[in-house]
């Protein structure tokens, strides 16, 4: 019996040691030495940044980039300002300012490149962790690093992009247009997707990455993160950072260090100083100072490679690697080496046809039921709690509290289903069925997802846990508890990664997980008399984890509800209507659009749309305001040949910040300049602007009320129509509305235009 409790707790103290190895448990103070990184003092620089939402074209955002200037400045380095217009790969048009410096080394080779950027997301988020946090990193990393006085033998490039919000704009006009570019040969991005946890490392090549992961696990980070599935599930992903860019149009080689846990905050304005979790920023210094001491004297010549390598992240042992080569005899010794023990457990009557037969009953019912309740689960829990769905990114402030009730529950049924199978000498035989089906998991990625081929090393514990289980009629319990270790090590944390990173519908995949490592702890849970009294233990602590998941799901000041209203202004037709991205009315919205609002799905036809592709969904009448309309100018009209040529001139006659243009996917754009850029092209379009969704042509992102010169060219009896939108964030303090503040548990919703005075004009050239 105490066996059982020994054994019990070296696997819980096992899953406690694989989250806290990810992690600083406590922060650097203003008494840590100059030359090592204090995260005590980067805060003092983020309170600095983050006071105010900062996003691209605002006073706000002229004002931290000053304050960043400064703070360089302070360290000895000559700043200078990269300023134009670029256009995004989105159809975003902006007009970011870069902030660069250069530290100069004493080689002519391939420079080190430290990257954030400074802007917030528009219009309320404060931009605290995202990313306020990656700059104050860097300006904290450089203050450390210039104190010993010792000149790198690379170059570093400090780049602190603006823009980064509205479509990597700043790392475009970078790459693309800057001199320096060209001698970059490696960059350090430092980003947030949230407000706290792990920070991930995540590697941007376009080739191999065996000398970049040489090198990583060379410079030695304390809290390495990374691990090739997370890489391999992200390049399958619509999310980009700024370090995109360098990859896909330099060829340049990076690492990102992104945190994504407390998603809850992401673009809002909960994105602030307090809440920003300090040992998060700690992370993030942990890794900023062994890479810069380390890239900025090794040869970044020769940083790139053809091979690719596995690699994962494990407690003791840090970062592990080895080449792609060794996936394919890895997996057939583990089939050779399963086969034999087969073999050798039949010849020697260890193992059992019927009872491997009720393990695969029990094994593929826990599979199966788990499954289910992680999607049909968070399924009814959305039908249970509608709104949900106000949290457009998929992870509610109580999400943590559901990745427990998912976990427990899974527990649950497996206890309860293998106590159904349970003898006292089958363990070695219930066994089996997990490790068929480890193979089976391990071979198909070997085949498709080769980023995850590390998981192939918990099934050779598990055969060697066969193996003793086949060997001894009394297997010490203690030596199984230790043979489970790594299993819990490499996987536990995939439990909570994928709902925190890809938004709790990503639950089916935790309760999946949670089966598949049951399979493997089995030499030890196998040997538990009392399944059924385990899995009655785990549903009780489910229960409680589901009532504490309840009464977290009222949307208080700490967790508030997001909510969107604007006004918009039909110019055309001298109409105006109060609309909303939300589907659940409170009593903010409900002041404007009333109790019974019409659906709004008719104005989604042309109109702002946002990252998580939801539109309008309610409108209501409201009163037409005298709202100053753009002056627009039709110039140079000409027809040449078959091709018609105009201008457009578009000045706002209030401060706007946000036009867009759409036009019927009937008319066709030969060319099209914006503010003398060209509009973005696919390799082999004839016409710009081909397949465009919902009509949208462009974003423009202005800066101080700069005008939108739009120069054209048409098939020349082509009849072409824009509708030009026009949005000002001003709703909340426009002297023609009366606009209550929200209440305090409400917060203006990311990822849509909101808070906004829309004005909606045509614009038509026949």
């Amino acid at each position: 019996m105490l066996k059982k409790a020994i054994a019990i707790l070296i696997l819980c103290l096992a899953i406690y040691l694989s989250f806290d190895a990810l992690i600083p448990d406590k922060i650097s103070d203003l008494e840590t030495p100059l030359e090592q990184f204090s995260t005590e003092r980067a805060l003092l620089q983020l309170t600095e940044i983050s006071k105010k939402p900062h996003y691209t074209g605002s006073e706000e955002n002229t004002r931290v980039r000053h304050y960043i200037i400064s703070e360089l400045e302070k360290l000895g380095l000559e700043t200078q300002l990269q300023e134009g217009y670029t256009i995004s790969k989105w159809g975003n048009i902006a007009k970011p300012i870069n902030i660069l410096a250069r530290i100069k080394g004493t080689a002519n080779t391939k420079a080190l490149m430290l990257l954030s950027h400074y802007d917030s997301n528009p219009h309320s988020a404060i931009g605290a962790s995202d990313a306020g946090s990656g700059v104050v990193t860097i300006l904290e990393g450089l203050r450390a690093f210039l104190s010993v006085n010792k000149q790198p033998k690379n170059d570093i490039i400090i780049g602190i992009s603006d823009a980064e919000e509205l479509g990597l704009n700043g790392a475009d006009l970078f790459v693309n247009k800057h001199e320096w570019a060209k001698e970059v040969g490696l960059v350090l991005n430092f980003e947030a997707r949230g407000s706290g946890g792990p920070s991930y490392m995540l590697i941007e090549t376009n080739g191999g990455n065996a000398n970049l992961m040489k090198e990583f696990v060379a410079a030695n980070p304390q809290f390495p993160v990374a691990n090739s599935l997370a890489y391999s599930i992200y390049k399958l992903l619509p999310n980009d950072t700024d370090l995109t860019v360098f990859r896909r149009d330099g060829d340049i080689e990076g690492f990102n260090f992104a945190f994504i846990d407390d998603h809850f905050d992401y673009h809002t304005v909960m994105d602030n100083y307090a809440r920003l979790d300090r040992n998060t920023l700690e992370h993030q210094g942990s890794y900023i100072m062994p890479l810069l001491h380390h890239f900025s004297q090794v040869n970044l010549a020769n940083i790139k490679s053809t091979e690719d390598y596995i690699y994962f992240n494990i407690p003791f042992f840090k970062t592990v690697i080895y080449p792609f080569d060794w996936i394919l005899p890895m997996l057939f010794i583990a089939v050779i080496l399963f086969i034999s023990l087969l073999v050798y457990g039949f010849r020697n009557k260890k193992l059992n046809i019927k009872d491997i037969g009720k393990g695969f009953i029990a094994f593929i019912f826990s599979l199966i039921s788990c499954g289910l309740l992680g999607f049909l689960g968070w399924e009814f829990l959305n039908i249970l709690y509608p709104k949900y769905g106000e949290m457009l990114h998929g992870f509610t402030y109580n999400g943590h509290t559901y990745i427990w009730l998912f976990v427990l529950l899974s527990l649950g049924l497996s206890f309860l289903f293998y106590s159904k199978v349970y003898k006292a000498n089958n363990t070695a035989s219930l066994i089996v069925a997990p490790l068929i089906v480890w193979l089976i998991i391990c071979t198909a990625i070997a085949l498709q997802l080769k980023g995850a081929s590390f998981f192939i090393i918990p099934v050779y514990f598990g055969l060697l846990a066969l193996f003793v289980l086949l060997r001894q009629k009394q297997p010490n319990l203690l030596l199984m508890a230790v043979l489970c270790i790594p299993v819990l090590f490499i996987l536990s944390p995939f439990v909570k990664m994928f709902p925190v990173g890809l938004g709790l519908k990503m639950l089916l995949v935790s309760t999946i997980f949670v089966v598949l490592i049951f399979g493997l702890c089995l030499p030890v849970l196998g040997f538990l008399k009392h399944k059924t009294r385990w899995s009655y233990f785990f549903f009780f602590l489910g229960i409680i984890a589901f009532f504490m998941a309840h009464i977290q799901s009222e949307f208080k000041p700490d967790t508030p509800k997001p909510n969107s209203l604007i006004y918009t202004l039909n110019a055309d037709e001298s109409s105006a209507q109060w609309v909303t991205y939300d589907n659940v009315l409170d009593t903010y919205t409900k002041n404007f659009l009333g109790e019974s609002p019409t659906e709004a799905s008719a104005l989604n036809t042309n109109t702002f749309g946002s990252k998580y592709a939801s539109g309008f969904t309610f409108a209501s009448n409201a009163p037409v305001k005298d709202i100053p309309l753009p002056i627009i100018e039709i110039s140079n009209d000409t027809i040449i040949g078959e091709t018609r040529h105009f201008d457009i001139c578009v000045i706002p006659q209030r401060e706007v910040q946000r036009i867009e243009v759409f036009s019927d996917s009937t008319n066709h754009f030969k060319s099209f300049k914006i503010n003398s850029v060209d509009a973005y092209r696919k390799k082999g379009d004839s016409l710009v602007f081909v397949n465009r969704k919902k009509n949208r042509l462009f974003s423009f992102f202005v800066s101080k009320n700069d005008k939108l010169d739009l120069q054209i060219s048409v098939p020349k009896n082509q009849k072409t129509s824009l509708q030009l939108f026009e949005a000002s964030f001003d709703l909340l303090d426009n002297k023609l509305f009366s606009i209550p503040p929200r209440e305090r548990h409400m917060i203006p919703k990311p990822f849509v235009l909101n808070d906004a005075v829309l004005v909606n004009k045509t614009i038509t050239i026949e």
